[in-house]
């Protein structure tokens, strides 16, 4: 606007109309308004989204159509790469490949494929000669897995561990992140065909190949029963096994599986029966097992677990798995005359053997006992006890432990026995601590009720050295004497005394024999005071006189005070000597020495009885004990007897026949002896008599010869009454 004048530039209303003739959307009179014509033309949001639509649909209709054309063939190396990148392993189809709608399922259809193992084990984790397969596309939109139609042919699956069991074939990628369970999808109809098995576990020297008759199945549940047969080796051992899912069609619709399984071993068998909550589930299964068999250590070989021989066997238990643990519970059963209760788990923390078991024995016949010692209870059952080595027989069992066994697993087991029968001491109250700590056997404590008394042991077996170290430590606390030798007749003759005991040794060897042959230690056995039958001790001093006394009077029976009493050995490479075998009565001195051999099981000792008041015809010779562990045996007529006799005999020539009786006199001036030193169990060097003087005679822990005086008299006194050499 200028000068006041109003209207339109000219410029301006020209160059409207020249837009308005070249640009018809331009209205004439220049106002900013569109036309509705314009309007009209313009598309909007729903248009567009419409039109995205429809191209989406003509891109998947023309997908499918070319996937339905081509059966997907085209896409075989896209699922081998796609495959093998998610599984972390080559996945190869041999044959004919088919990925495609059929008209809305997938169709899968795959042969001779193959999924490898990893590279530490050679061939294939899974291959199959055909898979043919329908998969419900909708469902997979939830993320549920439902198979319409599967039909699998000459499929074979391959499980198997390496050799320290820190990997396997069947988990997939990165092994140290944690893996979704597995779940087995719906099966609407199925057929398997030709279907194998194999697990390997060469820690455990396990190798199985099993076989899966034809699976079918309809309406989300199996037709028939699925069985299955297998054979393998355990330890080199064979066995077969056959089982059958009676109901696996809960398994298809995600319920409960029942299951029976056979397996034979040679005589050994194993029968479980039960539910599993999935055909590959056993966390919470409940599964009853039967076992039954020849010799138990059998059965336990399948888990590389090394125990005692037993006779024949048959237990029952409950099986269940809870958190990786395997649950053995309400276990019942016998082992030959035996019977065995209660419950024990099993379990792989670092994949490592661990056992825990509480068990208990209401009656332990003393026959099956034997080879928790290393004594074969076949023998024992026939009375063989003793075994022969050497052209002797041998009473110390040499059954080497299993080393290499017990170097795979760790345990924790608790056993108690109410009663030991088929032995004439009473023996009760059994209870038992074992221990294994990587090859570190403790069999500590093992305690038992023992005649009124109580037996405590502590042994330790360690074979983490080159060679196998046990120590024992083996005590008896204070046991009626009477009730310890019930049997024989001692508490009709009036035995009231008791003992105590304690050993303590060392040795090497991988069998009971074998490390007692290499022992050293000491073995102590204290008698306090208490009473003896008058026989024994007048017969221990070969003293007729008194005896045919004692036998006219009436008093044979009359007990004879014991003051007290040591009965030691010191064990030096398994040769225990006299250290010392002293004995005070109230009337005798009772003294012994010699010894014997773990190593040969040879006895040579012998016991002597001096008088502390006179006494006619008095032998005054040693009893010998001779023989072998198997087979002793006593001998009476000693070289001092003899050599008694013979002065006898002269004297009776020379002078008279009285004069004889000379030389069996024993005018009964041995001294007592301090019960201090006996009844601390001390070495034979710090026994004294009642007037502080060394006791000789005694034994002093060698098995040298030796002329070493005894208690009674002097030089001229120990020249005359020797003792047996041994060894």
């Amino acid at each position: 606007m200028q000068g006041g004048r109003t209207g339109t530039d000219p410029r301006t209303t020209g160059l409207h109309h020249v837009m308005a003739e070249s640009d018809p959307r331009v209205p004439l009179d220049g106002s900013p308004g569109a036309s509705p014509a314009i309007q009209r033309g313009r598309p909007s949001a729903l248009r567009i989204a419409g039109r995205i639509l429809t191209g989406l649909l003509v891109a998947l209709f023309v997908s499918w159509l070319v996937l339905y054309l081509t059966e997907g063939r085209f896409l075989k190396a896209s699922f081998e790469r796609i495959a093998s990148r998610s599984l972390d392993r080559e996945v190869k189809v041999g044959g004919d490949f088919q990925l495609y709608f059929d008209p809305l399922t997938i169709k899968f259809v795959a042969e001779r494929m193959a999924v490898a193992n990893p590279a530490w084990r050679k061939g294939d984790f899974f291959r199959a000669d055909r898979i043919d397969a329908r998969i419900a596309t909708l469902p997979l939109i939830t993320g549920e897995r439902r198979v319409q139609w599967l039909d699998m042919s000459g499929a074979r699956l391959d499980l198997a561990w390496d050799r320290t069991r820190q990997r396997n074939t069947f988990t997939f990628g990165d092994p140290t992140k944690p893996k979704p369970n597995f779940e087995l999808p719906d099966i609407v109809r199925a057929q398997i065909i030709r279907t194998s098995v194999d697990y390997a576990d060469p820690l455990m020297q396990l190798a199985t190949h099993f076989h899966v008759e034809t699976i079918k199945a309809n309406d989300t549940h199996f037709a028939d029963d699925v069985n299955f047969t297998g054979e393998g080796t355990l330890r080199a051992k064979p066995f077969t096994l056959s089982g059958r899912m009676l109901s696996p069609n809960a398994t298809a619709a995600g319920g409960e599986n029942r299951l029976t399984l056979l397996a034979h071993s040679g005589a050994t068998s194993l029968d479980v029966s039960g539910t599993l909550p999935g055909a590959t589930i056993l966390e919470g299964a409940k599964l009853k097992l039967d076992a039954r068999g020849p010799n138990f250590p059998d059965l336990l070989d399948f888990l590389g677990v090394a125990i005692p021989e037993t006779r024949a066997y048959h237990v029952r238990a409950d099986l269940t798995k809870t958190q990786g643990v395997y649950k053995l519970t309400a276990i019942t059963g016998r082992f030959g005359n035996s019977d065995l209760g209660g419950s024990a788990t099993f379990a792989l923390p670092d994949n490592r053997l661990k056992i825990d078991a509480d068990l208990h024995t209401r009656r332990l016949d003393i026959v099956d006992a034997g080879p928790f010692l290393g004594y074969s209870a076949d023998r024992l059952a026939k009375g063989q006890v003793a075994t022969f080595a050497a052209g002797h027989p041998r009473l110390i069992p040499d059954a080497p432990i299993r080393i290499e066994a017990i170097k795979r697993y760790e345990a924790d087991v608790k056993y108690h026995v109410a009663a030991l029968t088929g032995v004439r001491t009473p023996i009760s109250k059994i209870a038992l601590t074992l221990s294994l700590d990587h090859s570190l056997l403790k069999l500590a404590p093992l305690t038992l009720d023992v005649a009124g008394g109580k037996f405590w042991s502590d042994v330790t077996i360690d074979a983490r050295r080159p060679a196998i170290f046990t120590t024992y430590d083996i005590r008896l606390s204070q046991t009626p004497l009477a009730r310890l030798l019930g049997q024989s007749g001692v508490v009709e003759s009036g035995a009231t005394g008791s003992i105590r005991g304690r050993v303590q040794m060392t040795g090497t060897g991988d069998s009971l024999r074998k490390s007692l042959a290499s022992s050293n230690g000491r073995i102590a056995i204290v008698i306090p005071q208490g009473t003896f039958w008058q026989r024994n001790v007048q017969l221990a001093e070969l003293d007729v006189g008194v005896y045919l006394e004692k036998l006219l009077a009436g008093e044979l029976k009359q007990p004879v005070k014991v003051n007290c009493g040591l009965i030691a050995f010191t064990v030096r490479n398994g040769v225990a000597a006299a250290d010392p075998i002293l004995i005070d009565t109230q009337k005798n001195i009772i003294v012994g020495r010699g010894g014997f051999s773990f190593r040969t099981e040879a006895l040579d000792f012998a016991v002597r009885a001096d008088g502390k008041t006179f006494s006619l015809f008095s032998g005054q010779s040693p009893i010998g004990v001779k023989g072998v562990f198997a087979k002793p045996g006593l001998d009476v007529i000693s070289p001092q007897l003899m050599a008694r006799a013979g002065v006898g005999l002269g004297l009776g020539v020379i002078a008279s026949p009285f004069a004889a009786i000379l030389a069996f006199v024993d005018v009964g001036n041995a001294k007592a002896a301090q019960c201090g030193p006996v009844l601390a169990g001390s070495h034979a060097a710090a026994q004294r008599d009642i007037k502080g003087r060394p006791l000789g005679g005694v034994g002093h822990g060698t098995t040298a010869k030796s002329g070493e005086s005894s208690p009674a008299s002097g030089a001229r006194r120990d020249r005359r009454k020797k003792f047996l050499g041994i060894f």
